[in-house]
């Protein structure tokens, strides 16, 4: 994937579910699709705020995992043409369909809108043994030194990375910052990441609506 510099976008803090994008949502995916968009607002709402003993975190990374994983995986170059497209969580929802980044994508801003840190989260590339294609899954870091759970569409299981010997961190990145393997040092802004730019710009248009 391309790493092209660039300025930083900021997403609000709060996620609001607007007459306004349901009508968008409607109008471009079809009535189903605002269903399932309504089923990710209720699933935010009954679990806000975020728990703060470490089970319940622990439930919440699990019942994230769950949700999203429901949604049938297929593919980005089928669903978008292009194979690293990065699909919003409303649009991940309308298509009805995700591949591993849709996936990692959908359950960081998710736990972002419930109140997780981004400091906690970092998406990952990985690789997988035995399988000759990059990888994307969400790490979640209790704390900067910790063992991090890894939330997988492979798996159902939330399991820490050292439980995890199938995959291999490649490089990973949040809302401010890019590491890379082996490295807990940051090594650069995670705006040099162009797809990502480019999805935190469609967020930002989305929530105008």
């Amino acid at each position: 994937m391309a790493l092209l510099i660039g300025c930083s976008f900021a997403l609000a803090a709060a996620r609001t579910f607007s007459p306004g994008l349901f009508s968008y949502v409607t109008k471009r995916w079809g009535a189903d699709a605002a269903s399932r968009v309504g089923e990710w607002r209720d699933f935010e709402a009954r679990h806000a705020p975020m728990p703060t003993t470490p089970d319940r975190i622990l439930a919440l990374l699990r019942a994230t995992n769950a949700f999203w994983n429901d949604i049938p995986y297929q593919e980005d170059v089928d669903t978008w043409g292009d194979a690293n497209y990065m699909p919003s969580p409303v649009e991940t929802l309308g298509a009805d369909n995700a591949d591993c980044k849709a996936y990692a994508i959908a359950k960081y801003f998710t736990l972002k809108d419930l109140g997780v840190p981004v400091r906690n989260m970092r998406i990952t590339y990985v690789t997988v043994q035995g399988v000759d294609e990059p990888h994307m899954v969400l790490a979640y870091y209790p704390t900067p030194d910790a063992d991090p759970y890894i939330l997988d569409n492979i798996t159902g299981d939330v399991e820490h990375a050292s439980e995890r010997d199938d995959l291999q961190p490649v490089y990973s990145f949040n809302d401010d910052d890019l590491w890379t393997v082996g490295s807990n040092r940051v090594v650069g802004p995670s705006s040099q990441i162009r797809v990502w730019r480019d999805l935190q710009q469609r967020m930002i248009r989305e929530a105008q609506h």
